[in-house]
């Protein structure tokens, strides 16, 4: 790279381009190479401290070989760059003009390029902090990392094993299936009750009939300002043996009741439900009592003319308007209930249920998923649940999406 700009008298940007190939030489020579085949192979001698052998670290080799294929695909990228630096210099020296020189390159950079300049430095960063670990991740779910394979054990690559293990084979294939269904029931529950249940306070506060409106929507948007471990924390000690749920039931002459213990399952779920639209109903609200204030009122008029009632409204009006509107949002929110991790974990830490695998009977994937990989060290399996996690979120949200009157019908609402 750079002689053709050496050639063009370019010296500053061929010198530039010249010491990046060098540069780019010497680093695969003496470290790149190497990171590249450990990538392949990820390690092939087994550290051993009784005869003092270091051995490979597979994951460090794995990472560094990860970098070393980035800096291969900037390599080229750069490559490609500066062969259209030199092609586009040589149709302006052939149409008789000047190339442009290294100093406007410069100022170019700050000016008619500038997004160039500004969108570096982010790109880079994203690179490096989501994309890596996100591609590292991915790898890691067709490896044996885990349970009892961690370094100075070498781990291999074993294709689609892990997946196989998930959906027909071993321990973890029933309390996979069992949680994906109790995963997906949440996610569509959860979703309907917060959205429809934002949706219908935000039009009880709407209503004329509603006096004081601002004094009580105030007490929605404190919950919402409470931050949320917190709100989870005080219903975990309300439904607690000790709390004062219970204490009204024990003073009633009643038993005490195990709302969350681990024979639990429907009362807890439910109890997770209600938690939720605590949660969440607020957000809800306070979108659609935004979009409601942009209802064109003239359509209500003319449906109370042909004799719509309130209901009819609601139905042929006011949903199709807000669900526009508001279905990436309530896409989002989907996924938000799909991944929702604090719910269960607050809630009934540390259960494992007879039946499931190192879970409970409320836990979602995302659960189990950490409970697999932070404490109990199945790196993989949980790589590989992360995988469905994304397919399923995001085929399902691309589906939901295109068939929403938000991608059919935008005409119609403008």
């Amino acid at each position: 790279m750079g002689l053709g700009q050496l050639m063009y008298k370019q010296f500053a940007k061929g010198l530039l381009f010249l010491v990046f190939q060098v540069a780019a030489i010497l680093f695969f020579v003496f470290w790149g190479a190497k990171d590249l085949a450990g990538l392949i192979t990820l390690g092939t001698v087994k550290g051993n401290a009784w005869y003092n052998i270091k051995g490979d670290n597979s994951v460090l080799m794995l990472i560094r070989g990860l970098l070393s294929l980035i800096i291969l695909i900037f390599y080229f990228m750069v490559y490609i760059a500066n062969l259209k630096d030199v092609f586009k210099t040589q149709k302006k020296i052939s149409e008789g003009k000047a190339p442009i020189s290294f100093l406007q390159e410069l100022k170019d950079l700050f000016d008619k390029n500038f997004y160039r300049t500004a969108l570096f430095l982010p790109i880079l960063g994203v690179c490096i902090i989501n994309v890596l670990p996100i591609i590292f991740m991915i790898l890691i779910a067709f490896t044996n990392y885990g349970g009892n394979i961690v370094p100075p054990e070498l781990v291999d690559w074993v294709g689609f094993a892990n997946f196989k293990k998930l959906i027909v084979l071993g321990q973890f294939a029933p309390t996979f299936l069992k949680i994906l269904l109790w995963n997906m029931i949440w996610a569509i529950v959860s979703t309907a009750i917060n959205y429809f249940g934002g949706l219908g306070v935000a039009l009880l506060f709407n209503s004329k009939c509603v006096k004081g409106k601002a004094f009580w929507r105030a007490f929605p948007i404190l919950a919402y300002a409470v931050p949320g471990f917190i709100t989870l924390l005080a219903f975990k000690f309300m439904f607690s043996y000790g709390g004062p749920i219970n204490q009204i039931i024990t003073a009633a002459g009643g038993k005490a009741i195990g709302f969350l213990d681990i024979d639990a399952k429907w009362i807890a779920r439910g109890i997770g439900f209600g938690v939720n639209a605590w949660l969440c109903i607020p957000t809800s609200m306070l979108l659609a009592t935004g979009i409601l204030g942009n209802m064109n009122e003239d359509l209500y008029e003319a449906a109370k003319i042909d004799g719509a009632g309130p209901f009819r409204q609601f139905i042929s009006i006011t949903l199709p308007f807000v669900l526009f509107a508001t279905m990436p949002v309530l896409i989002s929110q989907f996924i938000a209930n799909f991944n929702n991790f604090g719910i269960f974990y607050f809630l009934r830490e540390g259960l494992i249920i007879d039946g499931y695998f190192l879970a409970s009977d409320t836990d979602l994937l995302i659960n189990w998923l950490y409970n697999l990989s932070i404490n109990n060290n199945y790196y993989s399996i949980g790589a590989a649940i992360s995988i469905i996690i994304f397919l399923i979120t995001s085929v399902l949200s691309l589906v939901v999406y295109t068939l929403s009157p938000s991608y059919k019908q935008e005409d119609n609402f403008r």
